[in-house]
């Protein structure tokens, strides 16, 4: 049974609310600026790996220097608002870097989950999880959604549809 999902402002606060460590600690990371069903499935995928999913936050400042002006769409209280509805998501951490790195080295997760479109090789923190033990696994990316492609057509008046 789930836990109350909660949102953690960094990796310390998040480390001494975990009592006792989940059996398989699973972990991704990403902006989450528009909740689409691409997301919804990646991270049901992601949490059926393990015991307990805790998904990287980037701030607002860090979504702005990767996205760049206009983003985010949504401030990083309302991001992790509705990851925290989610079934899958166990816990939200926030990060302010650009990577997740420093993250991941405070966490240690057994597994480190990404989307399809990354190779192991470039995945960051790949190195330091795979030293502690743990694995990478890399889900299958699902087309036809994308956060860039949802803000084109609400910004170009075509609004959005759910494509199959």
């Amino acid at each position: 049974m789930k836990t109350s999902p909660q949102f953690f402002p960094d990796a310390q606060a998040f480390l001494a609310a975990l009592r006792q460590r989940p059996a398989r600690l699973c972990f991704t990371n990403g902006c989450f600026d528009l909740l689409h069903p691409g997301h919804v499935k990646y991270l049901e995928d992601a949490r059926a790996l393990g015991d307990f999913l805790v998904v990287g936050l980037n701030s607002d400042a860090s979504v702005a220097r990767l996205k760049g002006a206009g983003r985010p769409l949504q401030d990083e209280a309302a991001r992790a608002a509705v990851l925290l509805g989610l079934r899958s998501v166990d816990a939200v951490v926030r990060f302010g870097e650009d990577t997740p790195l420093e993250l991941i080295q405070a966490l240690l997760p057994d597994i480190l989950v990404k989307g399809g479109d990354y190779t192991p090789d470039t995945v960051v923190g790949r190195e330091v999880v795979e030293a502690s033990g743990g694995r990478v696994v890399i889900l299958p990316f699902i087309p036809g959604h994308s956060t860039s492609r949802i803000e084109e057509r609400v910004r170009s008046g075509r609004g959005v549809t759910l494509e199959p």
